[in-house]
């Protein structure tokens, strides 16, 4: 199994102070986002820095807005593929902020409470990489193995969980092809 204490063997491992307890431990959806730090920009260590808090507001315009966010996500598949993960699957990454979703069910809110939150490194305009796909369905198959209450039907953007305030992964992201490499991973 790649997933051991909540970790992703396959990952490179960096520790991000923003996390806490799930209340009830339950892992049970999977919300995908975008991120590049500064904006458009698709290398370095900004993304690395801001989930450890250790962005330096002075590097660029652009972080001085930031610097003081306490976030953090799961997992972040940059551009090449390579998966960073931040908050082990059973901690509470703070990654949706205030959210909403209906999960087929009933309404339910604040998903950082059962929701794993994957960062691609990207934006809402250029497309994701074939790599970054391949990583992704990776990662996905070996949850959907991992946690029984996550299923595939259960995988949603963060643009669908809080629509009034975000749109990523944007319409960049290949819901089509994502589902196809997952397949091919299942």
């Amino acid at each position: 199994m790649s997933i051991d204490k909540g970790c992703w063997a396959p990952a490179r491992q960096v520790a991000s102070p923003n996390h806490n307890a799930r209340p009830e431990g339950e892992v049970s959806a999977l919300v995908l986002h975008s991120i590049s730090l500064p904006p458009g920009v698709f290398s370095g260590d900004a993304i690395e820095r801001l989930f450890t808090n250790r962005l330096d507001p002075e590097a660029h315009p652009y972080f001085a807005r930031i610097a003081g966010l306490r976030v953090s996500a799961h997992l972040l598949i940059r551009r090449n593929g390579e998966a960073v993960q931040f908050v082990p699957f059973e901690q509470r990454a703070w990654h949706a902020g205030r959210s909403r979703w209906f999960d087929g069910v009933t309404w339910r809110e604040a998903l950082n409470d059962f929701a794993i939150g994957i960062e691609l490194e990207g934006d809402e305009q250029r497309p994701y990489r074939d790599a970054q796909y391949a990583t992704l369905a990776h990662v996905v198959r070996d949850l959907l193995a991992h946690y029984p209450a996550l299923t595939a039907e259960r995988i949603t953007s963060h643009a669908r969980i809080a629509p009034l305030r975000k749109t990523d992964p944007g319409p960049a992201f290949d819901w089509a092809y994502f589902r196809q490499c997952l397949h091919r991973e299942m």
